[in-house]
């Protein structure tokens, strides 16, 4: 029997690649909610984070507190064309925004460099739609970091948590089975997505939606706030199912060695 080897890795964008803290989709939730009249938190609008931004808006509409709100307003529980409507003011507000947010986060293009130098390839999965992703993607690539594969929320039957982008990526890249692949993903939601594809997952807590600081914020934290957040970051990824979780993705090689250790071993996710 052939020692099993990693193949590739598969990144999320917003909160994973780029946009430390995972900012530019909360405001304009914030701000789409508020066209309608309807106020929401920055908290409530991270809670489903890494969806379809559709899904996104229909499980927010559902939790009870908005969907009292909405119904407040607008004289009755919102249906699926109110979805739509939000969804329609979203989606251009969202793609105004998304490139004053598209740095990458620290550490990023090195650490794909390094991925490519062990010879695996570099998938991406997003809630985003093409849309929003159109102006992100010359920006990260005069960044350095250009994947071999994009798979949107829109281009598929389903998105997250359901396999089905995963399952396109590994079509995309020609790889299998689904434990040569890791799925690296700083939501609940897209480590879900891993799991459900049959694949290795990593969380990032830090740099994601979880933490949900800036760079700047974050450094601001006494000692003593920093390390509450990034134990209760963590702790929301473990319970999610994550295999490992990591700061960011420049500390993704370490956990990459304990895999190809594990797939050594005969273990598989």
């Amino acid at each position: 029997m052939t020692t099993q080897k990693l193949q590739a890795v598969v990144f999320d964008w917003a909160g994973t690649m780029i946009d430390h803290g995972s900012r530019a989709p909360m405001g304009v939730f914030v701000e789409a909610f508020a066209t309608f009249g309807v106020p929401i938190t920055i908290e409530e609008a991270r809670g489903p984070m890494g969806m379809a931004k559709r899904d996104h808006i229909s499980t927010l509409l559902a939790q009870p507190r908005i969907a009292a709100a909405w119904a407040a307003v607008h004289g009755a529980p919102a249906g699926e064309a109110d979805i739509d409507r939000v969804y329609e003011v979203f989606v251009p507000m969202n793609a105004a925004v998304v490139t004053d947010y598209a740095d990458l986060i620290e550490g990023a293009a090195a650490a794909v460099a390094r991925l490519r130098a062990r010879g695996l390839k570099i998938g991406s999965t997003t809630g985003y739609t093409r849309e929003i992703m159109a102006p992100v993607l010359p920006i990260a690539a005069a960044q350095g970091y250009v994947p071999d594969n994009l798979v949107c929320a829109g281009d598929l039957a389903a998105g997250r948590p359901t396999p089905l982008m995963m399952y396109q990526t590994f079509l995309d890249l020609g790889v299998w089975p689904a434990s040569s692949v890791v799925k690296v993903d700083d939501t609940e939601v897209g480590i879900a997505e891993g799991l459900n594809a049959g694949c290795w997952t990593v969380g990032v807590a830090l740099s994601g939606n979880v933490f949900g600081l800036s760079p700047e914020e974050t450094g601001a934290l006494s000692p003593e706030e920093f390390e509450t957040r990034r134990n209760a970051a963590c702790a929301r990824l473990v319970r999610a199912g994550a295999h490992y979780v990591i700061d960011s993705v420049a500390d993704l090689d370490e956990v990459l060695d304990e895999i190809e250790g594990a797939l050594a071993r005969g273990e598989r996710p």
